[in-house]
């Protein structure tokens, strides 16, 4: 589709306004879904992604890769064993995860917004003691599976204030050199409270909250979290959305402004949500 110069700068007259409004501040992005499965929509997000750095937003990208572990494990002959929807992981899953996550996926993630014009930089929460963790759940035997005990956000906010990207890997460590992996949506939510950061966008393989999870046009543009409480309870909320709400609850009660959830199956969802009237997925805020 061919765009006139008029309509470029009335694009770019209509973004001012948001532009100004989150210059300067931080906003965590987490990354993951089948979003992060197609070139053509992960080239949309890094670019929505280098764009913000550019106009002086601070971002911070967390990122996923359950499905690229779960590939791996595959072809290394490994059966992959799920319980109450979490990965059992022993030693040597949790080796491949910090192989995938903060290799593989990590740094082809610094790559793209390198050579799409950005300033990049790969983290893990081993890196400088960021994330210290512990077992999640050791009743259930899910083996290197964490919950986060504290988040040091120094080595965030040092590449942040020398204009870098952080790209951050959801792994964890104990004071016994073992490592676990953490969901990332947890870490992108705890990190977004402790930076105080401006906002938080959830982009998922989902178009937000629905009233009706199989009718889209139900969709739900704006939550309180007493109302979101609410449809949980209902049953509304219901089923991988439930994790994911209640992340988005917890980075509010931390002191995030607002909080989206978008889908990062739409090009340039990032934009649409962050820099226009409208958005198109559902912002979560306190009140």
């Amino acid at each position: 589709m061919k765009i006139s110069n008029a309509d470029r700068a009335e694009v770019l007259v209509h973004a001012l306004p948001y532009i100004q409004k989150y210059h300067g501040k931080t906003v965590v992005i987490k990354y993951g879904g089948s979003a992060m499965l197609s070139e053509e929509l992960q080239n949309a997000v890094i670019e929505d992604i280098c764009l913000m750095s550019q106009v002086g937003i601070k971002v911070v990208l967390v990122h996923g890769g359950g499905p690229e572990i779960s590939r791996t494990l595959k072809k290394l002959g490994k059966e992959t064993e799920f319980r109450n929807g979490l990965r059992v992981t022993d030693k040597e899953t949790v080796d491949v995860a910090q192989m995938v996550l903060a290799g593989k996926v990590g740094k082809n993630l610094v790559n793209l917004i390198n050579n799409k014009g950005g300033r990049a930089i790969g983290l893990c929460g081993i890196d400088g003691k960021m994330i210290e963790a512990r077992m999640k759940n050791p009743e259930l035997g899910l083996g290197h599976v964490g919950n986060i005990v504290t988040i040091r956000t120094q080595p965030v906010t040092d590449l942040l204030n020398c204009g870098y990207i952080p790209v951050v890997s959801g792994l964890g460590y104990d004071d016994e050199c073992n490592v676990y992996n953490i969901n990332a949506d947890t870490v992108a939510a705890e990190l977004a409270g402790k930076l105080e950061a401006e906002g938080l966008i959830s982009v998922t393989d989902e178009s937000g909250v629905l009233y009706d999870k199989d009718d889209p046009s139900t969709l739900i543009s704006h939550l309180s979290m007493r109302t979101a409480k609410r449809l949980i309870a209902e049953g509304i909320i219901a089923g991988g959305m439930i994790p994911k709400a209640e992340c988005c609850m917890e980075a509010l009660r931390a002191g995030v402004r607002k909080v989206f959830i978008i889908d990062g199956r739409v090009p340039h969802s990032i934009l649409m949500e962050l820099l226009t009237d409208e958005g198109l997925g559902t912002m979560f805020t306190k009140n």
